[in-house]
């Protein structure tokens, strides 16, 4: 299991969930850091690699574009409605010695060019991957890949793959795959 070494503490993320946060007229979720073990195994069913390029919408503190660039040299960005979570991510980035591989941006994912993307990370509800699926077909090339932690793209676009397993917390989790054709 990667573990993120040098991240901001949890009293910092503590101390940063206590603020007020971006309009909640324009989340797609609420923020809920995704468990390491999650994210290792959400990068591995994508089967990112050097050459990739990870984009994870509501990146929240930046884990997972972090993790893909410590583990597999990968290029990434979070995009994120939070201005403090954007700043805790470009923190943890710089704590993680991978801030030249990652970019974290203040950006509405529903309006946001994603078309470098070659995987896309989610850990939103399925009526916000549902919004977001237009976006994701016109701006994916073929061969990118969408992978999302508990929800799906909704009963119409089925997962090329559906991976469940129990966390290290003793969660059941469902991971979901789409492959863009």
């Amino acid at each position: 299991m990667l573990k993120l070494a040098g991240l901001v503490s949890v009293g910092a993320v503590l101390a940063l969930a206590s603020l007020p946060v971006a309009s909640s007229t324009q989340s797609l979720a609420p923020y809920i850091a995704t468990p390491d073990d999650v994210v290792d195994r959400m990068l591995a069913l994508a089967r990112v690699t050097r050459e990739d390029v990870v984009y994870d919408l509501g990146c929240g503190d930046g884990r997972i574009p972090i993790a893909a660039a410590k583990k597999y040299g990968a290029r990434g960005a979070g995009l994120d409605i939070d201005p403090k979570l954007i700043t805790l991510a470009k923190a943890n980035a710089r704590a993680a010695g991978v801030d030249a591989l990652v970019d974290f941006r203040v950006e509405n994912v529903l309006t946001a060019d994603l078309s470098a993307a070659s995987v896309v990370t989610l850990y939103l509800l399925s009526s916000s991957n549902e919004r977001l699926r237009p976006l994701l077909m016109r701006q994916l090339k073929p061969g990118a890949r969408i992978v999302s932690h508990a929800f799906s793209m909704g009963r119409d676009w089925p997962a090329d793959k559906v991976d469940q397993f129990v966390s290290a917390r003793g969660d059941e989790v469902t991971l979901y795959l789409w492959n863009i054709k």
